[in-house]
């Protein structure tokens, strides 16, 4: 939080002394946000372009972000992942199909961590003083540290490679306990297509003054980890494992002129 923290007062700084506040038909901008939830929370700074449309009233904007998030999590569950085993298809075909209960994994972790920065998409209608919008990461990277969790399986097998051979095990006893990183590559595809650490949200913004505006919304936010050790090779396939929760979360936002 301290690195945040340091950041945002670098922005707070340049923000009072170098902008000039006239607008233009490009707007940017930054917002230092924070959600929450009981077990779940995730600061992040998200930079911002929008092209105004509209003419001189300029009622809509449409453009990206670039957001760096890190998401923390207490006793979470995590869940089997890729929407050939969720929901026994792929694409398209993977959007209608019910969940397959029988083919759902869990990973339970006592803590989690992962850092992402993804680019996404965003769109704004202007009301006033009032800014009503979206947005979504699209693709991006994530890393953090090895977490151990605990699988828990009623079926979950898993191969090891020993000198006679390959070897079969069960995911009991000392063997419940994996370890696991975060999946390194996000990409939104849709539903239980998705992979990796991707966020979501919608939100109102009131505008304070020329320089500072005050945001507030929901997130939907998404956490993937997989089995980091390449000898243990699950029979099901699947190393890739995630947890999905929507929470509040409220943000101020520093305009940028240029």
């Amino acid at each position: 939080m301290k690195h945040y923290i340091c950041i945002l007062l670098g922005f707070v700084a340049f923000t009072a002394q170098a902008q000039n506040p006239i607008p233009s038909r490009v707007g940017s901008g930054l917002d230092a946000g924070f959600a929450f939830k009981k077990d779940n929370y995730v600061p992040a700074l998200t930079y911002f372009q929008l092209l105004n449309i509209g003419g001189r009233k300029r009622l809509v904007s449409v453009g990206w972000t670039a957001r760096l998030a890190k998401f923390h999590g207490d006793n979470l569950n995590f869940y089997t992942a890729p929407a050939n085993l969720t929901r026994g298809a792929t694409g398209f075909d993977a959007l209608g199909p019910a969940l397959k209960a029988t083919n759902i994994d869990t990973v339970r972790f006592d803590y989690v961590t992962n850092t992402s920065i993804n680019f996404g998409v965003r769109a704004e209608v202007h009301l006033g003083p009032v800014d009503l919008g979206g947005s979504a990461d699209v693709f991006g990277l994530a890393f953090g540290k090895t977490r151990v969790g605990r699988v828990i399986s009623s079926s979950g097998r898993y191969t090891t490679a020993g000198p006679n051979g390959d070897t079969t095990y069960t995911f009991t006893g000392d063997r419940r306990f994996q370890r696991f990183r975060p999946t390194g590559v996000n990409v939104r595809l849709l539903g239980d297509n998705d992979i990796g650490n991707l966020a979501a949200e919608l939100y109102a913004r009131v505008r304070i003054n020329q320089r500072l505006a005050i945001k507030a919304g929901y997130q939907w936010q998404t956490a993937e980890m997989y089995i980091r050790d390449r000898d243990i090779r699950p029979t099901d396939g699947n190393r890739r494992y995630r947890h999905r929760v929507g929470m509040p979360f409220v943000a101020v936002t520093l305009p940028f002129f240029n």
